[in-house]
């Protein structure tokens, strides 16, 4: 495990959690949706739900390191419960968010971006 994963799957899904939010901002503001509803959109297609369904295009597209840190995410485990999601969709979006964490902060912009347009392919 190299230095980042030290971080801890909460750390790494708090950075991934960004990365997300300003691909699909990006996302959007390219599309051909109005100012109106983009902020509306953007948090249907980031929250815990959302991203737990995700979840199965991504994992077959991340190779060993990638799918550790996935589990390391999935693996956090909160001291409170979530509000809006179930724990399952809860544990699988941490992971899901802490992959794109990781990438961001270890240089690996380029893959990360790959992994988004792959799996939000569709979505926006």
């Amino acid at each position: 495990m190299d230095e980042i994963k030290y971080l801890g799957g909460a750390a790494l899904a708090y950075v991934g959690d960004a990365v997300l939010e300003i691909f699909v901002r990006e996302r959007l503001v390219r599309s051909e949706i109005d100012t109106g509803s983009m902020s509306a959109r953007a948090q249907k297609l980031v929250c815990a739900e959302k991203q737990s369904e995700l979840c199965d295009k991504l994992l077959v597209l991340l190779d060993e390191n990638e799918a550790d840190v996935y589990r390391l995410g999935r693996n956090y485990k909160p001291s409170s419960k979530p509000r809006h999601a179930q724990a399952v969709e809860y544990h699988r979006a941490s992971g899901f968010e802490a992959v794109f964490g990781y990438l961001h902060l270890t240089g690996g912009d380029a893959r990360a971006r790959e992994l988004f347009d792959a799996v939000y392919d569709g979505e926006i």
